[in-house]
């Protein structure tokens, strides 16, 4: 078995992982880090949890051990699409250059510029950025990227999947030719691969196991659920969700939640608290100090449930994560690979439940596409029809009258203070009038001899129900005119 002792790497590096409790390499690390020392180009392809941080910092801090940063100019880069992604990354360099006098910057946004400056100002060997607010240093003249002789691009199908590609590209523009450049991924798109092309010279290729695949220790199943009525689905889908929760029971010590959309993380992480779970939400319209302390929270364990958006699904190192909830079927295949990849790490068990809803049964066939596995499916741990959880039961349509709607409150009102099905009591006298013929009146005429009125009876009661048409009076008006003809 490969020791970590074999790889050449310093000897100072060496101590440094010896005291963090690890011995062998993983897969992915005995393959990358060899030709990375030897300053080859490297493209590694691995499972999530597998180690591929380390693939690249082990071999850039052995390269930078020797030589000094010079002010502005950075001797290595590592671009990372998230800011949790690169605080890790710059976790990792600690830990693994602890005896080297190196020094680092991380620049992520939520945190003040100035500070970020003085501390480039001074000169790193390490810059760990997202690629916006490393343009927005360079474009504010803080920052040279002419020395880079180390770039390394985290994620890398997220980095050029997600709108990132005209970045990438001034980014790469602005180092020299002669870097080497790293590229790591646990998925790797054939269209995605064509643009890495354009960036690395003959890279030396690490795909450790088979594009897109789930760990074996990791149990996967989905629940099929459909929601009695559209506008409660959303209400029975979260009961749905806590009974997994409490059918999983003491084996579920802590889990993330994810969802596709940020809205939808707040809504969970509000439920779940609601009923008593310890939830929190996480996603990136939040401030970076909060989502820090959610973090630290969930690591550090006073935090049993952390609801997320995919801005956690990428690279995030939690190492005892028991369970990972999919709320939504994500739109993107490989994105499931990547949250799934949140639990089982480090040869742990690990479970994945994910929800279906009809809508997403697509979205499903093309995982089981991407994995090349079906997913089993297990019941529903709620009845069939949950009631709601935040609304009292519906009338029947037999109990709620019926009542048109009104233009007027003054009538809406008036209907209130008396009843629909109340009998009206109409006297005898009315009800006999009422079956005798009518009896036409004289309509009122003005100066030009017109009648008033349009031919209506003068009698305008409004309470009067007896109905007046041409079959029982015609009104004189019509006449007229056959008058004056015949007179003629």
């Amino acid at each position: 078995m490969t020791k970590f002792s074999d790889l050449k790497l310093n000897p100072k590096v060496l101590k440094a992982i010896d005291e963090a409790g690890y011995e062998s390499p993983t897969p992915i690390q005995a393959g990358a880090i060899p030709p990375a020392l030897e300053g080859k180009d490297v493209l590694g392809i691995a499972q999530t949890g597998t180690g591929k941080t380390a693939s690249f910092t082990l071999p850039m801090i052995t390269l930078l051990a020797r030589g000094r940063a010079r002010a502005r100019m950075p001797r290595s880069l590592v671009l990372c699409p998230t800011r949790e992604l690169a605080a890790q990354v710059a976790e990792n360099f600690d830990t693994y250059s602890k005896h080297l006098k190196l020094t680092k910057a991380l620049l992520i946004g939520g945190v003040s510029f100035k500070e970020q400056d003085n501390l480039i100002d001074k000169g790193v060997d390490v810059l760990i950025a997202t690629p916006g607010r490393l343009l927005d240093h360079f474009e504010r003249g803080k920052l040279i990227l002419s020395d880079v002789k180390v770039m390394v691009v985290d994620e890398a199908d997220r980095m050029l999947d997600m709108g990132f590609i005209p970045d990438i590209e001034r980014i790469f523009g602005l180092t020299p030719f002669t870097r080497q450049t790293l590229f790591f991924s646990a998925t790797m798109a054939p269209e995605i691969e064509r643009i890495t092309n354009t960036f690395l010279s003959a890279p030396e290729r690490i795909e450790v196991a088979r594009q897109a695949t789930t760990g074996e220790n990791i149990e996967q199943c989905v629940v099929m659920f459909k929601g009695s009525r559209r506008d409660r689905e959303a209400t029975e889908k979260r009961k749905v969700l806590r009974g997994l929760i409490d059918r999983e029971g003491d084996k579920c010590t802590n889990a993330i939640v994810f969802c596709n959309r940020k809205v939808d993380v707040d809504i969970v992480a509000k439920s779940l608290k609601k009923y008593g779970y310890d939830a929190a939400p996480i996603h990136g319209d939040l401030e970076q100090s909060h989502r820090t302390r959610t973090l630290d929270g969930f690591r550090e364990g006073t935090l049993r449930f952390l609801v997320a958006s995919d801005v956690a699904a990428r690279g995030l190192d939690v190492p005892a994560v028991s369970h990972v909830f999919n709320f939504d079927v994500p739109g993107h295949a490989e994105d499931y690979v990547h949250r799934i990849g949140r639990t089982g790490r480090a040869g742990r068990d690990g479970k994945a439940i994910m929800i279906c809803v009809p809508r997403d049964e697509k979205n499903l066939a093309d995982i089981e596409r991407l994995v090349q596995r079906e997913i089993p499916r297990i019941d529903n741990p709620v009845a069939q029809k949950p009631e709601e959880e935040d609304a009292s039961p519906p009338v029947s349509p037999e109990e709620k009258p019926k009542r048109r709607r009104s233009r007027s409150r003054v009538k809406d009102d008036a209907n209130e203070t008396q009843p629909q099905d109340t009998p009206v009591n109409i006297p005898e006298t009315v009800v006999a009038e009422s079956t005798e013929p009518p009896v036409p009146e004289e309509p009122k005429r003005n100066t030009r001899g017109r009648s008033v009125g349009r031919g209506r009876p003068a009698n305008n009661d409004r309470n009067d129900n007896k109905v007046v048409g041409l079959g029982d009076h015609t009104p004189e008006f019509i006449g007229l005119s056959f008058k004056e003809r015949c007179a003629v």
